[in-house]
């Protein structure tokens, strides 16, 4: 079962209450915001347009969120840029009671919410080593990996229950009310960690700075490391190819009717997630971590693919489950991988470039599912992507064995660990 050791670590545990609640309430706005697009234009390519919205400042943001993590104190600029992404969703809300009904709009409030994730992300994650054991890091990342894809199952599973109860118009306006009310929690979440300031400067190192030049060096010490490159690559292609987000409005509507049925689709890849980390004990037993990346990640292009071609609502839901399952196996080694590998001075930078990936990749599979759908159809664009990222992840493993070979270092606890128990 699911190793809970990080929660006695009092900072970890609140962090992790403050993450779930807000990442519970976040899902409501990520099914009513293409679901009100969709339901404005009718189109699944400016469903998939969102996903450029949001990387964008992804891009931006991401990599400088991840300099100034390494310069500032952590724990204030997450709470700043927490702030940005709290604004936006009320600017969602606004427009959805005065039913403006712009697409332009949807997609700024979108770049908007996706600046304030960009900045916040890098700090939210660097701020883990710092507080919890070495040993515990895979335990602590899948802890959160699963509370937030818990949320990403209630989440969505309530916002279609909205949508089945009330008129698209209003269940739009009450998914942004839920989200922006929850939201408050991780303030508080926040607000009562500990400071985190940036460690002292090693002699031999780059002196970290927020601006181009430290963005710059983080990205110089990325390019010298095959595995954290490899870790990263396969990951874009899993998320470009194979993320079918996009097309649940479209396939709710067409194959199973609507209604609830789009909660369905948007909580699946959640339940397996929260199913592999509730299962996950196995997790930090695994020293081939490199070897378990790479078959998760197959896994995972070889599931989504078979449900592109689904036609029972609850077989599409098992398939896109299993496919989470792996997504949860592969997130947890790639961000553990991450800041195990990478020196503190340089976590914040490379938790940056992490958010770039991880949360960009999805957003180009979005443009990529969208705009594919409208020319081949949803089920070719579904299926099709699925395969393929499970066939360019085994050529990629293959032909730079680096990330195979890697396993884990053993190390002692960071010093602030036992000063936050």
């Amino acid at each position: 079962m699911i190793d809970v050791r990080p929660l006695r670590v009092l900072a970890y545990r609140r962090m992790w209450v403050g993450n779930g609640v807000s990442y519970f309430g976040f899902q409501f706005t990520s099914v009513a915001v293409p679901v009100e697009m969709f339901a404005i234009t009718k189109s699944s390519a400016w469903v998939g347009l969102l996903g450029v919205a949001g990387l964008v400042p992804l891009l931006i943001f991401g990599l400088w969120g991840g300099a100034a993590a390494d310069v500032v104190d952590r724990r204030k600029l997450l709470l700043a840029s927490s702030a940005l992404t709290w604004t936006s969703t009320l600017g969602l809300l606004t427009q959805a009671l005065l039913d403006v009904r712009s697409p332009l709009l949807l997609l700024a409030l979108v770049a908007v919410q996706s600046a304030g994730f960009a900045v916040s992300s890098p700090a939210r994650q660097a701020i883990i080593p710092r507080i919890v054991p070495t040993p515990l890091i895979p335990a602590a990342n899948t802890l959160g990996y699963t509370t937030t894809t818990a949320g990403g199952v209630f989440g969505p599973l309530a916002a279609g229950l909205i949508f089945g109860v009330w008129s698209e118009t209003a269940g739009v306006t009450v998914a942004y009310a839920v989200d922006a009310l929850l939201f408050t929690i991780a303030f508080w979440a926040t607000w009562k960690l500990p400071p985190i300031p940036p460690v002292e400067h090693t002699e031999g190192m780059e002196k970290p700075t927020a601006g181009l030049r430290g963005i710059i060096g983080g990205l110089r010490f990325l390019t010298t490391q095959p595995v954290l490159m490899l870790s990263f690559a396969v990951d874009i292609v899993a998320m470009v190819l194979a993320m079918p987000r996009a097309l649940f409005p479209e396939v709710a509507a067409d194959r199973f009717g609507g209604g609830s049925a789009v909660g369905w689709l948007f909580a699946a890849i959640a339940i397996g997630s929260m199913i592999g980390g509730l299962t996950s004990g196995w997790i930090s037993r695994v020293e081939r971590q490199g070897v378990a990346l790479v078959v998760a990640v197959v896994g995972w292009g070889i599931a989504i693919g078979f449900a592109g071609f689904a036609h029972q609502l609850w077989l599409m839901v098992a398939l896109l489950a299993v496919g989470g399952a792996a997504d949860l196996v592969s997130a947890v080694y790639r961000q553990s991988i991450l800041q195990t590998f990478a020196p503190d001075q340089l976590r914040g930078r490379l938790q940056g470039v992490f958010t770039v990936v991880v949360a960009g990749g999805p957003r180009l599979g979005d443009l990529r599912a969208g705009a594919g759908a409208d020319l081949t159809g949803a089920t070719a664009s579904w299926a099709g992507g699925g395969f393929a990222a499970a066939g360019v992840a085994i050529a990629l493993a293959l032909s730079f064995p680096a990330l195979l070979r890697y396993r884990p270092p053993a190390e002692g606890p960071p010093a602030e660990a036992e000063a936050t128990r």
